[in-house]
């Protein structure tokens, strides 16, 4: 079933998606800065694994933000030539619903909510 979704709806949650992993992104300089803290104040073994953990993860999940700007751009280049391309009753058409931008994004939001609980039990131990 190929379901729709308002222009207009499309457009608000590509805009919030945006601004929240905007945020994301700032929040892994943040949590990036506070490991450099760690690793400077703890040369154990064990916990600079961790650390090295916690890099690789911010590192990828990074990249995953990357992903799904890249995905919400195209969505938002899509809106913008079915919108050139019939300007009139804007407001009340409809276009092909973003259902993988809507998946990656939940998916990404539990996947860095769980590191960042992971990462706040480790930090609240070694800081």
């Amino acid at each position: 079933m190929n379901a729709t979704a308002p222009i207009y709806q499309q457009h608000e949650e590509n805009t919030t998606w945006a601004n929240s992993l905007q945020f994301y992104k700032d929040e892994i300089v943040i949590l990036r800065e506070r490991l450099s803290e760690i690793a400077v104040k703890n040369t154990n073994k064990e916990i600079l694994a961790e650390v090295e953990h916690f890099q690789n993860q911010f590192i990828i999940q990074r990249n995953n933000i990357d992903e799904i700007m890249h995905l919400i751009k195209q969505n938002e280049n899509a809106i913008i030539a079915e919108i050139n391309s019939n300007p009139i009753a804007v407001d009340h058409r409809k276009v092909k619903a973003h259902t993988e931008e809507k998946e990656q994004m939940e998916s990404f939001e539990k996947t860095f909510n769980d590191l960042r609980e992971e990462y706040n039990r480790f930090s609240a131990k070694w800081m």
